[in-house]
């Protein structure tokens, strides 16, 4: 298990760009691992406290690893976190909206949901430019400060079927920085 944990330490540090900005909090901060480099996704518990937490039980349950980028949306957002790749599923435990002043921005990691505000689950998105039309509509529970050009990267769906990917990019892992560097 050691040995499994230096190698992914390894490859996480590995594929973070020497510009990466610095973490501070690694307790809540999250390593994605997609197929072309890590993305450092910095996460705001005291905006979203609840979702945080989910995020981080679900993370740390191996929960996101392999569900793939189901709906993504050229110029706007990249949605996973259902493990039925449909776009309908979800962990099954709805959280109460937790709206905050944080931007729907390049990089900015919010949570996915149905038109009722507290139905967010497990799904989240990262969008690729300014979203600021979600805004106060959406819970932004983290942010990109790392890995964007990875991002970037991720297969993008038909434009003219809502984002629907075929044979779309998944993720490898995610893991909380701060049980990687334990």
């Amino acid at each position: 298990m050691k040995k499994f944990i230096l190698a992914l330490l390894a490859t996480v540090f590995m594929s973070v760009p020497t510009h990466a900005a610095e973490v501070t909090d690694p307790e809540n901060t999250l390593a994605l691992q997609l197929k072309d480099g890590t993305v450092l996704i910095e996460m705001y518990p005291d905006a979203a406290p609840n979702h945080v937490a989910r995020i981080k039980e679900l993370v740390r349950q191996g929960f996101y690893d392999g569900l793939k980028f189901h709906r993504v949306i050229d110029g706007f957002m990249a949605q996973t976190g259902d493990p039925t790749g449909t776009g309908r599923g979800g962990s099954g435990k709805n959280l109460k909206a937790e709206f905050n002043h944080k931007h729907h921005g390049r990089g900015a990691v919010s949570m996915a949901r149905a038109s009722s505000p507290d139905s967010a689950d497990s799904q989240f998105f990262i969008c690729f430019a300014d979203a600021g039309f979600l805004d106060g509509q959406y819970t932004v529970w983290g942010q990109v400060i790392s890995g964007m050009e990875y991002v970037d990267h991720i297969k993008k769906g038909d434009g003219n079927n809502n984002g629907l990917v075929t044979s779309p990019d998944t993720i490898i892992s995610m893991k909380v920085l701060g049980d990687i560097q334990k």
